[in-house]
């Protein structure tokens, strides 16, 4: 890969979905692309480079994509959202809806949903999660609802066998989420920047965006706020990333607490 080929790779990436990859991560992207661009058959990297710039709807966007979207995610993580969630949703009239806006596997829309059942005196009305994300394997993964027993040890025992059915057989060591946990959440593909996929017309209660917008500049992250302020009920919440901080950037949101906003 040229260094022309990385300069494109990183300017293709950043228009499609917003991330920003530094010149430290070029390694990462000659190694993915080299690997892909192999498995597809093409010679040269600039060839699958080509394909996408001049083909803005070919699946091999949504591949392109999956090479440099981590989807590092787990069961209640960060647990203090979900007791602050928790408290939240006590006082909130119905409907109530949540949005897990990079959902990644699902785990963190599971984890919101068990939130709610165990919150609401009556979850089984008025009350939604709509889960999205950018990577369509990653969100298909997430719609199945099937894990590994270790990926689910951060749920408690309680929690697991009233929401979770164990594997037998072939499936032993895995685990799936009942169904009456599943059609809580509404699943879908979305893209934060173009806005493509975002859920029109709804009001939200409470959004999640963890751990997401440390990879934008700072434009972008601008960005994003504004839409998600018009998607945010007052008074509702805005969960991100213990390492992300917003409070300069936007007057539509103050400081409630750790790493979680209010909207004005």
């Amino acid at each position: 890969m040229t260094p022309y080929d990385f300069s494109r790779a990183t300017r293709l990436i950043k228009a499609r979905i917003g991330i920003v990859l530094g010149n430290h991560k070029e390694d990462m992207v000659a190694r993915n692309l080299g690997l892909y661009t192999k498995k597809l058959g093409l010679q040269e990297v600039s060839e699958y480079l080509d394909l996408l710039d001049y083909n803005p709807s070919s699946i091999e966007w949504e591949r392109f994509i999956s090479l440099f979207t981590i989807n590092h995610t787990a069961f209640f993580r960060e647990q203090h959202h979900f007791d602050i969630l928790a408290d939240f949703v006590k006082d909130r009239q119905k409907p109530i809806t949540i949005w897990s806006s990079a959902c990644s596997t699902g785990e963190e829309a599971y984890s919101i949903a068990m939130t709610l059942q165990e919150t609401l005196v009556t979850p089984d009305s008025g009350v939604q999660v709509f889960a999205s994300d950018i990577d369509s394997s990653a969100v298909e993964r997430a719609r199945q609802g099937i894990y590994t027993l270790e990926r689910l040890e951060p749920v408690p025992q309680p929690l697991l066998k009233k929401y979770f059915y164990k594997g037998t057989g072939s499936f032993n060591g895995m685990a799936r989420v009942k169904p009456s946990l599943q059609k809580m959440i509404e699943f879908s593909v979305a893209n934060l920047i173009s806005g493509e996929g975002w859920p029109s017309g709804r009001l939200f209660d409470a959004v999640f965006c963890r751990n997401v917008m440390i990879y934008f500049d700072k434009p972008t992250q601008a960005q994003v706020l504004e839409r998600f302020a018009q998607t945010i009920k007052p008074g509702g919440l805005l969960f991100v990333g213990h390492s992300e901080s917003f409070t300069h950037m936007t007057t539509a949101f103050k400081l409630k607490g750790q790493t979680v906003y209010v909207r004005t």
